[in-house]
């Protein structure tokens, strides 16, 4: 175990940033356990922060302020912790991006995927029972568009909510049954998922790029000890002391500034944490749309956005590699990472995602910007409804184009070679670019394309079911617009006839 090879590139240090920002979380979050209070009791606050002096507030609100003014170093840890939240969240995402267009995700890999995926679903459920631990304005109005999507819910809306807030909201059972959930019912499930996640990449070894020298059967890279082991504990601390500055001169979350919660107000310009920003752009970007049923109203605007979307995207999540498998027929081991460009159909789906997303994040911030820019607030709304709907397709047709102009371009490049800037006058009065051959490393890495063949379509008049029919012609979609490769070269997934001289210097083959 000590020798295993890791590969050397920093597109596989995403979930190492990731996984050492929950280090940061789980050590912060430990500290701060010793000082916060989870009741909601009432009291009237005399502490430093003189402007809320003998305001009434929970004691989870006043023991967040004492952290942030009286606790020596506490303001610092408190954001080092949310900044930690964050960069763990962005670096999930960034990491299973990653995965998702290189197409690491394919047998064998398909475990560590779900496992990837649901990493991700609870880090955002952690960060938010966090995010609303403190009872501050803010949070507060955040869990009350909680429990207004929970009473979305046809039928068993109103039970829901009754046990999620123990009562009619806000209650007293909320803060003290989140504070339990934040700091061991999550954690403890994270901790797991992440011992099961770093085990499978042992077992299963670790994805690399094509290259002189690695094959679907070795991997080669810097051995774990002393290595690699040096530079990911050097990253380490690169990711902690950048938290660390960020805590200390970026401020987030004053909540000194927003005031304890009140049913009775709101504060204007709510902005959640960024990785909930995307639930709160399709809320505001729906149509006030409702439908009574036999004496009860069904809240399509809050019940679609809030509930549906979500629910439908991490179903996609979870299902997209077997989905794939099923419409590609690709059954064979993956090793070796696709680049973007070699698969423009996933790509494509990729991007569109993508923009859906990002349009749905820039719409929860629509009243700021519109306020920013001097904009209507109405039209900025109808655009981004347009957008949402219009911009994913079109994201998709364009990254197709472009990922097969590059191939394209590299076909030319083998045939012809690369250019050298000179040019050169024929005797006839015209004028040539010179060009040079592609080098071995270059060429290797540009001829490992391998493109499967899409399925054959049924036979008109045959006896072929409507799945089969189906399947044919996805797999047509997907695989259908190709670039002739570019030669007969190496195959990746065969060994190099002198391993040792094709592989990189330095490095390790497993």
């Amino acid at each position: 175990m000590l020798r295993k090879a890791f590969p050397d590139h920093w597109s596989f240090l995403l979930g190492e940033i990731a996984l050492y920002s929950f280090v940061v979380l789980l050590l912060t979050g430990v500290w701060l356990t010793l000082f916060f209070h989870p009741s909601m009791g009432e009291v009237v606050y005399n502490g430093s922060y003189r402007p809320l002096d003998g305001v009434r507030m929970s004691e989870a609100y006043q023991s967040t302020l004492h952290i942030s003014f009286d606790i020596r170093g506490g303001l610092l840890i408190r954001q080092l912790h949310h900044w930690a939240a964050l960069v763990f969240l962005a670096a999930i995402g960034v990491h299973l991006l990653r995965i998702f267009f290189t197409g690491a995700f394919r047998r064998p890999r398909e475990v560590n995927w779900l496992i990837g995926v649901t990493l991700f679903v609870l880090a955002l459920a952690e960060g938010f029972a966090g995010y609303s631990l403190p009872d501050d304005l803010l949070s507060g109005t955040g869990l009350r568009i909680a429990q207004g999507i929970m009473l979305s819910i046809p039928v068993v809306g109103t039970y829901i909510s009754m046990f999620v807030f123990g009562g009619e909201f806000p209650g007293h059972e909320l803060i003290p049954r989140l504070y339990s959930v934040h700091i061991l019912l999550i954690p403890g499930v994270l901790l797991a998922l992440v011992a099961v996640h770093l085990m499978l990449v042992f077992y299963l070894k670790h994805t690399q790029w094509a290259g002189p020298g690695r094959t679907n059967r070795n991997a080669v890279g810097k051995p774990m000890v002393p290595q690699f082991s040096a530079s990911s504990g050097g990253l380490f601390f690169m990711v902690f002391g950048l938290l660390t500055v960020l805590a200390g001169i970026a401020q987030i979350n004053p909540v000194w500034v927003y005031g304890p919660y009140r049913p009775d107000m709101v504060s204007t310009g709510s902005q959640p944490d960024w990785y909930v920003g995307f639930l709160e752009g399709s809320l505001r970007l729906i149509p006030p749309w409702e439908t009574a049923v036999a004496g009860h109203t069904v809240m399509w605007n809050v019940l679609l956005p809030a509930v549906v979307l979500p629910l439908a995207l991490f179903a996609v999540l979870y299902a997209y590699p077997f989905l794939e498998r099923w419409v590609t027929g690709d059954d064979r081991e993956h090793h070796l990472c696709d680049r973007p460009r070699d698969n423009p159909a996933r790509t494509g789906l990729g991007v569109a995602g993508i923009c859906f997303y990002g349009v749905l994040l820039l719409a929860g911030g629509n009243d700021i910007i519109a306020h920013t820019f001097r904009i209507s607030l109405n039209t900025l709304t109808w655009v981004f409804r347009i957008a949402v709907v219009v911009l994913p397709p079109l994201a998709l047709m364009v990254t197709k184009r472009v990922c097969l102009a590059l191939q394209e371009a590299e076909v030319e490049r083998l045939a012809e070679g690369e250019e050298t800037g000179a040019v050169r006058q024929t005797i006839a009065g015209g004028y040539t670019e010179g060009h040079e051959p592609v080098d071995e490393q270059k060429q290797y890495v540009l001829r490992a394309r391998r493109q499967p063949e899409p399925l054959p379509a049924p036979e008109p008049g045959g006896d072929t079911s409507q799945l089969a029919r189906l399947r044919a012609t996805l797999s047509n979609w997907y695989y259908g617009d190709r670039v002739q490769e570019p030669g007969n070269g190496e195959s990746p997934s065969r060994e190099p006839e002198n391993s040792e001289l094709a592989q990189p210097e330095g490095e390790l083959e497993r």
